[in-house]
C-alpha cells in the first residue's frame, strides 16, 4: 500500500488561533481555561470552559458564508485553509479530482438546534429557519471545506463522540493508502459550548464542577484531585499526502503517518473497558501496522480527559502495550491546557503529535501537583522537555467504547 504522509497543519482551538500561537502556548503550559462566555449559564451549572477567544471567521470565508454557516464549521474552515497554505497546496480543477475531505464532528451545532426547537415551540414552526437541518449536521464541516477549497474528492465525516478527529484522519489515510485519493484534508472540527451540553455532561458527573474561581487549575489529568473535563471547542486539521504525490510536487514533508489503531470495547456505553483493555489494542494495532516496536515510541499524546475512569483506564493500558518501556516514555495531556474539543479532540492533539516529532518538544501536562496514586508514569508534569522523538502516538477514546490510535514517525 502507498505511503501516507503530513505535508500541512492548522489550527484554532483555545490557546491560540494559528499554528504557532498554539504551539508556543502549550509548550509554555499556557492555560485556555476560562469563564464560560458563550452563553450564559443557570447558577446551578457549571460555569467554565475552553473557549476560542477573538476568532474572526471573515477572514476565511465572505460574510453571507460566515452568516449561512454555525461556528464548528467556521472553525473547520479556518483551519483547513491554514492548513493548505502550511503544505504550500494549490488546489486546482487539473488536481481537485484527486483531493479529498475528512472531517469529524462529534455533536454539530448543537445549540443552534436548541434555539430553533425553542422558536418551533414558541413561535410556531413557520418561524423555525430554513437552515435548520444543514446547519446543524455535523458533516457540513466537510461539505463546506469541500465547496470553500473546491475538494471534489471523497468527502465523508467519521461521528465517533471524542474520537472522531482521530478516526477522520485514519479514514483519510485509508482513502490514500487505496487509491482513491493522493490527498486529503482531515481532521476534526467542535463547537458545542450549550446549555444542553453543559446540562447533559452536568447530569453525567462528567464536567469538572471545582475550580470554578481559578478555571486555568481545573483541568488536570492524572492528578488525584481531577473530577471531570472542561468543554472546549476548536478545529485541527492535517493535510495527508500519498508520499510520492508529495516528493513529485516538492512538498516539505513533516512526518509520515505510519498507521493507527481502532478497536471497540464491547463493554459499556459511556464507561471505558476495565484495564484500558479496548485501548491496549488500539495502541498495539497502531504498533503492529506501522511496523514499530515498543521501544521505538518517545511520546504517547495521551487522550488524558482528567477524569477518573479514563486516566486510570487509558495508564493501565499504555503499561500492558509498552510493559518496562511505559516508563521511559514521555507521556502528556494538552487537555491540561485546551481542555476537552470532544470531536475535535483527535485533530488538534494529531496536530501537537506531529510539532512533537517536527521540533523535539514534548508539551507539558500542566496542573499535575498530586500525582494519583495508579497513575505512575512519566506525565511530562508542569514542564515541556526537550528530547530525541522519533515516533509518537495519539490516542482518542470515545463514549461507546471506541478507540483510535494514531502512529506518526519521522521520515
Amino acid at each position: 500500500m502507498k505511503r501516507v504522509v503530513v505535508t500541512g497543519l492548522g489550527i484554532v482551538c483555545p490557546v491560540g488561533n494559528s499554528l504557532e500561537e498554539c504551539w508556543e502556548n502549550v509548550i509554555a503550559g499556557k492555560s485556555g481555561v476560562g469563564k464560560l462566555t458563550s452563553f450564559e449559564p443557570p447558577e446551578n451549572c457549571v460555569q467554565i470552559a475552553a473557549e476560542v477567544k477573538n476568532f474572526e471567521p471573515t477572514k476565511f470565508m465572505n460574510e453571507k458564508e460566515a452568516k449561512r454557516n454555525q461556528r464548528f464549521v467556521q472553525l473547520a474552515v479556518a483551519a483547513s485553509k491554514m492548513a493548505l497554505e502550511n503544505a504550500n497546496f494549490k488546489i486546482s480543477p487539473e488536481n481537485q479530482n484527486d483531493i479529498g475531505v475528512s472531517i469529524g464532528v462529534g455533536v454539530g451545532a448543537l445549540g443552534y438546534l436548541e434555539d430553533q426547537s425553542f422558536i418551533a415551540r414558541t413561535k410556531g414552526i413557520r418561524r423555525v429557519s430554513p437552515f435548520t437541518i444543514p446547519g446543524y449536521i455535523g458533516n457540513m464541516a466537510a461539505g463546506v471545506v469541500s465547496c470553500e477549497t473546491g475538494a471534489k474528492g471523497p468527502n465523508v465525516c467519521t461521528a465517533t463522540a471524542c474520537s472522531s478527529g482521530a478516526h477522520s484522519i485514519a479514514d483519510a489515510m485509508m482513502y490514500i493508502q487505496t487509491g482513491r485519493a493522493k490527498a486529503m484534508i482531515c481532521g476534526g472540527a467542535e463547537s458545542a459550548l450549550s446549555l444542553v451540553a453543559y446540562a447533559g455532561f452536568g447530569q453525567m458527573k462528567a464536567l469538572c464542577s471545582d475550580f470554578q474561581d481559578t478555571p486555568e487549575r481545573a483541568s488536570r489529568p492524572f492528578d488525584k484531585d481531577r473530577s471531570g473535563f472542561i468543554m472546549g471547542e476548536g478545529a485541527g486539521i492535517l493535510i495527508l499526502e500519498d508520499y510520492e504525490h508529495a516528493i513529485a510536487r516538492g512538498a516539505h514533508i513533516l512526518c509520515e503517518l505510519a498507521g493507527f489503531g481502532a478497536s471497540g470495547d464491547a463493554y459499556h456505553f459511556t464507561s471505558p473497558a476495565p484495564q484500558g483493555e479496548g485501548g491496549a489494542r488500539a495502541m498495539q494495532q497502531a504498533l503492529t501496522t506501522s511496523g514499530l516496536n515498543p521501544e521505538d515510541v518517545d511520546y504517547i499524546n495521551a487522550h488524558g480527559t482528567s477524569t477518573e475512569l479514563n486516566d486510570l483506564c487509558e495508564t493501565q493500558a499504555i503499561k500492558t502495550v509498552f510493559k518496562e518501556h511505559a516508563y521511559k516514555l514521555n507521556v502528556s495531556s494538552t487537555k491540561s491546557m485546551t481542555g476537552h474539543l470532544l470531536g475535535a479532540a483527535g485533530g488538534i492533539e494529531a496536530v501537537f503529535a506531529v510539532m512533537s516529532l517536527k521540533t523535539g518538544f514534548i508539551p507539558p501536562t500542566i496542573n499535575l501537583e498530586n500525582p494519583s496514586e495508579q497513575c505512575d508514569l512519566n506525565y511530562t508534569p508542569g514542564t515541556a522537555v526537550k528530547r530525541n522523538v522519533n515516533a509518537v502516538l495519539s490516542n482518542s477514546f470515545g463514549f461507546g467504547g471506541t478507540n483510535v490510535s494514531l502512529a506518526f514517525r519521522k521520515v
